[in-house]
């Protein structure tokens, strides 16, 4: 199920086993509160966490006893256990009949940030999988107008929609700009109050950046390039993100592959690949290209001491310009 699902699905029934897995902190941190939340209680004496890295091989009975203590004055107990990827060998020796048979009283909470290697513990049937990856610019947008209105604050759909896009959908960088926006006590919310509070990620620059090329808009794209230049003087750094931008909408523009299968290939939220792939097609392939080899030429004869820092400046912007 999707982070989204889990507050729903917990008012119906628990679960034995939540396998939270994903790269959004916000989602693995607050998934893991929710089921606290609902069945916990006096932490103290019911709740157990474990590293996963040091469990293996035998060691894994320290958790396998762990899920099979009773709970004190109390309904259920919870055990914890994270960054945990146990090998299929001893998934099959030492977990898998603990977690088919896993006590009623019991709830095992797995918080992995990656796949990982080893078991794929998400397709078990006895585990629930909670997927924490970031999500989608609708869902967050609703999400941010959702906690504005139960904060009592009007705010504009188009505003709510730039926080997610600014912070680039993740949700532990959504809910801190929510909160600055609550904490300012702007009523309504404008997308001139957004523009003013939330910090644009730096990749979002990049597309805004990118965006004014498609649009032949020179004189934006000069404006956020300097901006971006000014505020860091880790120049190669701005470069290799633009160089690294048209090599994804390049490779965005000639796959045949899902959009969410696209967005874990080149570690980007599915919304962004959507979005690129209709920049990639107003550029086209053969302008994608003559910006990579310019771009890489550049990049080369910088780190080969050929060419200068603030050489590599000027001459990218010839390149995207005039290229």
């Amino acid at each position: 199920m999707k982070y989204t699902e889990l507050k729903n699905d917990i008012s119906q029934s628990d679960r034995r086993i939540y396998l939270f897995e994903g790269d959004d902190a916000y989602f693995l941190t607050h998934g893991e509160e929710q089921v606290k939340r609902a069945f916990l209680t006096m932490p103290q004496l019911n709740y157990t966490s474990f590293d996963g890295s040091s469990l293996k091989g035998g060691a894994l009975t320290e958790l396998t006893s762990a899920m099979a203590a009773y709970p004190f004055m109390a309904e259920k107990r919870i055990v914890r256990v994270g960054e945990f990827y146990p090998s299929e060998a001893d998934y099959d020796r030492y977990l898998k009949q603990a977690f088919e048979n896993c006590p009623s009283t019991t709830i095992l909470i797995i918080v992995n940030r990656g796949a990982g290697k080893g078991a794929a513990l998400k397709r078990k049937k006895c585990i629930t999988y909670v997927d924490c990856s970031r999500t989608d610019e609708d869902t967050v947008t609703r999400w941010v107008y959702a906690t504005l209105k139960r904060a009592g604050i009007s705010a504009d759909v188009q505003a709510c929609r730039n926080v997610a896009a600014y912070c680039l959908c993740d949700m532990s960088r959504v809910a801190g700009e929510v909160e600055k926006i609550r904490e300012y006590g702007a009523n309504p919310v404008t997308t001139e109050v957004v523009d003013e509070l939330v910090y644009k990620d730096a990749d979002y620059r990049i597309y805004e950046m990118t965006d004014a090329i498609a649009y032949k808009n020179y004189s934006k794209f000069l404006a956020i390039f300097c901006e971006l230049t000014q505020k860091s003087t880790d120049r190669p750094a701005i470069l290799a993100a633009l160089h690294k931008y048209f090599k994804n909408l390049y490779v965005i523009l000639n796959s045949d592959s899902q959009n969410a299968e696209l967005a874990q290939q080149l570690k980007m939220p599915e919304f962004a690949v959507r979005k690129s792939a209709e920049r990639a097609r107003s550029f086209g392939g053969d302008k994608l290209l003559g910006y990579i080899s310019g771009l890489y030429d550049i990049s080369a004869r910088m780190r080969s001491g050929k060419l200068s820092a603030d050489g590599a400046f000027y001459e990218s912007l010839a390149v995207v310009l005039f290229s």
